[in-house]
């Protein structure tokens, strides 16, 4: 049981039960997929924009048209899905996941790739947030959160195998062969899901309205501002790491790629630290992830100037971004009480609100003069207001249950 609150009973533990590896790894696969499909779009935008014959800030449109489908789909179909067996939900996201990048790679013109990525988008938050909930139903008893690590894992180990090898095949064969790798990993993770992830019968079927529910909850509201706050941070240099190590830094334009597998194994690193201090304590975890971005990116901010000690920066960066991730869906899944599919389906969606607000406003310090660590202190700004606002969330939730 977490520090924050108790859980109403929704996921009901799997008591004398150990690791179920087959299943885990087959909802980690979708999170690989998923991960992959993502990122890679933005490393292939100049040859989107060449192949569609559109300049590369309106090929831009098909990173954001994938945002807001994740932002969309996660609160709709995790309402609307609410009374669906939790492994059919899962099977039929993944195979909307499949169609979409299938969509994405016959896309005859801009305006339908955009509507694909967008569509594409759609089962993102809501495949996550199920897989969360089964895989803490399947994990032994005190390890929920470890279990959600792994889930997440995938998202993070596609960083560093699923993005540069997508990418690299992109850039040498053409752009649309990315998508096809997506594709195929999303027909394989159906074929797992199916072969490995039982009935899932410790997770009980609720509503559409008991779903809504979580959104009259300020817990709920709160935590989901602290995940959009918060990681903005991460995001605000992420985005525009790649010129902050070509001109700031001084790195030779062929050793990024190195840097950003860097960054994907930070993730990893990070990802699972953060799974195992949320099941220690998820309110402590969270702290420890917020302050530890807060540092590492004000570090980050003289360690730019430096080949090695940004490529170091980068791995922190990445790592101190993804410890977050275990402690902020463990928490939701708690204080969700009987809504947890919806709240957790909607830390994805607060993620992308992230990835944006991060994005944009790092753009905002460049356009004006700037340079290229006036992103990062953009994001020692964003986590720090993102450790403050979960001191007054952890403090309202303390207050109510004295109350």
């Amino acid at each position: 049981m977490s520090e924050s609150t108790a859980t109403s009973g929704y996921v009901e533990p799997a008591a004398g039960r150990g690791w179920h590896v087959p299943a885990m790894l087959a909802l980690a696969m979708g999170g690989f997929g998923i991960g992959t499909t993502e990122f890679v779009t933005m490393g292939l935008l100049p040859e989107i924009a060449r192949g569609m014959n559109v300049s590369e800030p309106v090929a831009g449109h098909a990173v954001s048209a994938y945002a807001l489908g994740v932002v969309v789909g996660a609160p709709v179909i995790a309402a609307l899905c609410a009374r669906m067996s939790r492994k059919k939900l899962l099977i039929a996201l993944m195979m909307a996941f499949t169609l979409g990048n299938a969509a994405s790679v016959f896309a005859p013109s801009y305006t339908t790739l955009v509507i694909a990525r967008f569509v594409t988008g759609l089962p993102h938050g809501a495949y996550f947030g199920v897989a969360s909930l089964a895989a803490a139903s399947l994990a032994p008893v005190g390890q929920r959160a470890k279990a959600v690590a792994a889930v997440m894992l995938g998202l993070s180990a596609a960083n560093v195998v699923g993005v540069p090898a997508a990418t690299w095949l992109g850039q040498h064969l053409g752009w649309r062969d990315a998508y096809v790798v997506v594709a195929v990993i999303g027909a394989a993770t159906v074929a797992a899901l199916f072969r490995f992830v039982p009935e899932l019968t410790g997770i009980r079927l609720t509503d559409p309205r008991t779903e809504l529910g979580a959104l009259r909850r300020s817990q709920v509201l709160l935590t989901l501002l602290v995940g959009a706050v918060g990681f903005g941070g991460m995001f605000a240099v992420y985005t525009y790491i790649t010129t902050t190590l070509t001109d700031v830094a001084g790195m030779s334009v062929g050793l990024v790629p190195i840097v950003l597998m860097l960054f994907g194994f930070g993730m990893v690193a990070g990802n699972i630290i953060g799974g195992v201090l949320a099941d220690r304590g998820v309110d402590r975890a969270i702290f420890a992830a917020l302050i530890s971005m807060v540092v590492i990116l004000a570090v980050f901010i003289a360690a730019a100037h430096n080949p090695y000690t940004a490529a170091a920066g980068a791995f922190f960066v990445g790592a101190s971004g993804a410890a977050l991730a275990p402690g902020l869906q463990t928490r939701l899944m708690d204080v969700a009480h009987d809504a947890q599919t919806l709240a957790a389906a909607l830390n994805h969606a607060a993620l992308n609100i992230a990835n944006a607000a991060g994005a944009w406003l790092g753009g905002l310090v460049i356009a004006a003069g700037l340079g290229y660590t006036a992103p990062a202190v953009v994001g020692t700004g964003l986590a720090v207001l993102g450790t403050l606002l979960f001191a007054g969330t952890v403090l309202i939730a303390r207050a109510s249950r004295q109350a």
